[in-house]
């Protein structure tokens, strides 16, 4: 069984891996811990928390596009059954708030984004201060097990023209919830939780049919893989696997049509060879991202040999 567990990067600090489980997740086996508890904390320093306004307020003039939406905010998370006994499924909880693209920008994407940490070996004290909004991203096998990559147009807000995994944000609208609403959580929190859960593995299947034109029938369900910070402006984001029962050389006709295809510019089906080459051109949680494949194959690796040897 796979132990779950917080890995560096042993290559450099483009990105920290916050949890790996190489074995990959389903649905049963993930939970959330959604409270206002994991929102952000306000920083001391009231010139550095009035900064926020005015770089929204910058930002915001100079692109139109811009509006600020809800985002889920990645707090920690917690463990149990982690290789306890051979019989005991591994099972994650994530500890999630709430936060919006303003505070990202205010925060994360400032340039002043360093002085909203704290020192601390505990990740989540660090990025107390920070917006830290949770992404997603999948790593999609063709049946011809090749990788799909797309390249980010020039006129998106993070990293344009690198080259990411399929993916976005799950969403807090998605499942009812609204800022103003928190003080009602209470009431129903275990069922929000559980909606909350279930937001997670349908909002992957949802940005990859948006981004590839993929249909969902032709994916798998999705397997979470872990979570990838990268080290430049503290951005998490989880990841998924997922089979595609297509060929690789279908792809493209599907994308042609795909509902978001302005937000990248081109789609790649590449080998594990090529991918790993375009790595040092994918921000760093993406680069974190393929990092966590690596992990799973490595894995399926070690099983199937422990089998043979048994066998």
């Amino acid at each position: 069984m796979a132990k779950l567990a917080e890995e560096m990067n042993p290559e450099g600090s483009r990105y920290k891996l916050l949890l790996s489980c190489p074995s990959g997740l389903s649905p049963s086996q993930v939970s959330v811990d959604f409270s206002k508890s994991h929102d952000r904390i306000p920083h001391p320093d009231p010139d550095l928390e009035d900064s926020i306004a005015q770089v929204w307020e910058q930002r915001s003039q100079g692109n139109s596009s811009l509006f600020n939406g809800q985002k889920f905010r990645y707090g920690s998370y917690c463990l149990d059954g982690d290789d306890g006994g051979a019989n005991e499924v591994p099972h994650v909880c994530l500890r999630l708030g709430l936060t919006d693209y303003r505070t990202f920008v205010g925060t994360n994407l400032s340039s002043l984004w360093e002085r909203f940490l704290v020192t601390s070996e505990d990740d989540s004290v660090r990025c107390r201060h920070t917006s830290s909004p949770l992404g997603n991203g999948a790593v999609i096998e063709t049946s011809d097990k090749k990788i799909i990559v797309l390249r980010r147009s020039n006129n998106v807000g993070e990293f344009p023209g690198h080259y990411v995994f399929p993916g976005g944000h799950p969403e807090p609208t998605a499942v009812g919830i609204d800022y103003h609403q928190l003080s009602n959580y209470a009431q129903t929190g275990e069922l929000l939780n559980k909606k909350v859960t279930q937001e997670m593995f349908d909002s992957i299947i949802c940005e990859v049919v948006e981004e590839t034109g993929i249909p969902a029938s032709s994916l798998s369900p999705p397997l979470f893989i872990g979570i990838s910070r990268r080290e430049l402006n503290v951005r998490p984001a989880m990841f998924f696997y997922l089979k595609c029962s297509h060929h690789s050389d279908d792809i493209p006709r599907l994308y042609s049509s795909a509902e978001d295809g302005f937000e990248s510019t081109q789609l790649h089906t590449v080998s594990l060879d090529e991918l790993k080459m375009m790595t040092s051109r994918m921000p760093g949680c993406h680069h974190g991202g393929f990092a966590l494949y690596e992990l799973m194959l490595q894995r399926l690796k070690n099983t199937k040999e422990t089998s043979l040897i048994a066998t």
